[in-house]
């Protein structure tokens, strides 16, 4: 490759000569990219003119290099040792192996890959010629995270720990006040935060052990060490996530509640935090939402067809209670903001009052609780009947009072869509029996009760085939002399090791027709119900598993997690 083209070359240039952009779309990106002080191609990005793989595919076009995509990728160590991650994600580039032809060329993957100055530096750091490939930065960076990221925590952390160390011992709340304002520890929570919400992580939770501070990320329900410091460091951490979550820095006997925003990877995460002292000092958990998270298309629920129509149905009703139910963490919330932005059109008024508001919805009007304002559920409700609403969504049913008062608005002609925390659809109607609701407010009322638990979907590249056994087939309602395949999880670099990728949605759909009404009218229970419901076509969460078993969605054993009925 001749640098003196690849010097010449510009970008925009590049890109127009390949008719993906026009003049008027580079003046634009050139005017916004002096403003940003940004590179072309990230602004053109943003602007949503192009996108990142279109840009790199018409670099290998022009240069005449490969294209690579590092996504399962696996890097060998001596590759990965090569040079440290600064002048990595300064240049946005990663080594990924040696040329099989000749061991003294470097294949490198890189954004920018006329970039004369990066392979330089790169060529000086490591004595080796440098081949250049294109890769997009977005999967570059998301390598650099992988094998570096807790490496680079690592060395602010150590950092933190030294400079510490130097200082004179002083009162504990004086060094504390010296903390809050420590470079290292604001770059650590950063990155702390950062490496979650690169790897799909829930919850993270920073837990005081004896002698160490433990970093545990949940992710897919499940939660996995990520790294451990000193223990002297957890009263930095602890103060600047007070500082930045808005909270009582000296206060350290009583637990607080905070809220963070934090931009990653050009997406907007809010991220709720909860701190509560134990034995060893305050423990942190701090969930993490996107917008994009919450609010996600009907077909990315997991909903098969069957149970789509249902969910369309139950929705079409202009008015009654549609109830969404599953233990914390089970996806409800998804479930109830997607049934919210289908309804959200111009002619209809939506009120939410939420405790939290877990994501700003365009068009919706939300409601905070706020207890210590004597703005409850209740008293929020009451007000927001004032405010000419059709639907309303309430975050939980917690008591009597607010269950009363979300009866009386669906009778009154209101769409109210609400969660609650039960096992089943069928056993909902005796929670709000338990509640003080009559039997008859119940069935004139409700049209709808959803039960839902999520399942962890199984890594495609490596989830293994096996015939299921007798205790399996049994579990799974299968005739013992019948022969059938299901997945097992298997362990990739993809999937870090666990056999599984991303969640899907299990549920149990009860659409409350006039059968269930009459028995739900007549004092019936769960049982009762259920027998009607299943006679009239209601999958339960079993069965709904057992169908992702048998297309080797997820396994048996998650399967056996999400479903309590024998």
């Amino acid at each position: 490759m001749e640098i003196g083209v690849r010097k010449k070359k510009r970008l925009g240039d590049i890109l127009i000569e390949q008719n993906l952009i026009n003049s008027d779309q580079l003046a634009e990106a050139l005017v916004a990219q002096k403003t940003k002080k940004q590179k072309l191609g990230e602004t053109l990005v943003e602007l949503n003119i192009i996108k990142e793989v279109d840009i790199a595919k018409a670099l290998q076009k022009q240069l005449g290099c490969s294209f690579i995509t590092l996504q399962g990728l696996e890097i060998d160590q001596e590759v990965l040792g090569l040079v440290n991650d600064t002048i990595l994600r300064k240049y946005v580039l990663i080594p990924y192996e040696f040329n099989p032809v000749n061991p003294n060329v470097l294949r490198v993957a890189m954004a920018d890959p006329m970039d004369i100055f990066a392979m330089d530096d790169l060529s000086i750091v490591t004595n080796l010629q440098i081949e250049p490939v294109v890769a997009t930065p977005t999967d570059i960076m998301a390598a650099i995270n992988k094998y570096y990221s807790n490496s680079e925590a690592q060395s602010v952390a150590d950092q933190y720990t030294k400079e510490r160390s130097e200082k004179a011992k002083k009162a504990e709340e004086e060094t504390n006040n010296d903390e809050v304002d420590n470079s290292p520890i604001v770059v650590l929570v950063k990155t702390i935060i950062e490496q979650a919400a690169r790897q799909r992580c829930s919850d993270i939770h920073i837990e005081p052990l004896e002698t160490k501070v433990r970093i545990r990320y949940r992710i897919d329900g499940v939660l996995k060490e990520a790294m451990s410091y000193d223990s002297s460091l957890l009263s930095g951490i602890v103060a600047r996530i007070k500082i930045i979550g808005g909270m009582d820095i000296s206060e350290k006997r009583k637990p607080q509640d905070g809220r963070i925003t934090q931009v990653v990877d050009k997406t907007e995460y809010d991220i709720r935090v909860s701190i509560l002292p134990t034995v060893y000092g305050e423990k942190v958990v701090m969930r993490l939402t996107s917008k994009q998270g919450l609010t996600k298309p009907k077909s990315g629920l997991g909903f098969s067809e069957e149970e789509m129509k249902k969910f369309d149905g139950i929705l079409a009703n202009p008015h009654g209670i549609i109830l969404v139910t599953g233990p914390t963490g089970s996806g409800k919330s998804t479930t109830l903001y997607t049934a919210l932005s289908e309804l959200n059109t111009e002619d209809v008024n939506i009120i939410t009052v939420e405790d939290p508001v877990e994501a700003n919805i365009d068009g919706v009007n939300q409601v905070q609780v706020n207890v210590k304002a004597e703005m409850t559920f209740a008293a929020a409700l009451r007000s927001i009947l004032r405010q000419d609403p059709d639907i309303i969504m309430i975050g939980e049913i917690r008591d009597g009072e607010t269950a009363e008062i979300a009866v009386k608005a669906s009778i009154t002609g209101h769409l109210v869509v609400s969660t609650l925390h039960t096992n089943s659809a069928a056993a909902t109607i005796s929670r709000l029996e338990d509640m003080g609701i009559e039997p008859y407010l119940i069935a004139d009322s409700t049209v709808g009760i959803i039960a839902q638990r999520l399942v962890r979907r199984l890594c495609p590249k490596c989830k293994r085939q096996k015939f299921a056994d007798e205790m399996e087939k049994q579990l799974m309602n299968i005739p013992m002399d019948k022969d059938v395949l299901i997945f097992e999880p298997g362990g990739c670099s993809e999937c870090g090791d666990t056999g599984y990728k991303g969640r899907i949605g299990v549920y149990e759909i009860m659409t409350i027709t006039p059968k269930i009404k009459s028995i739900i009218a007549k004092g019936g229970d769960s049982e009762e119900i259920k027998e009607v419901a299943l006679k009239e076509g209601m999958s339960t969460l079993r069965m709904s598993a057992t169908r992702y078993v048998l297309e080797g969605i997820t396994s048996f054993k998650e399967m056996k997690r999400i479903s309590f009925e024998s």
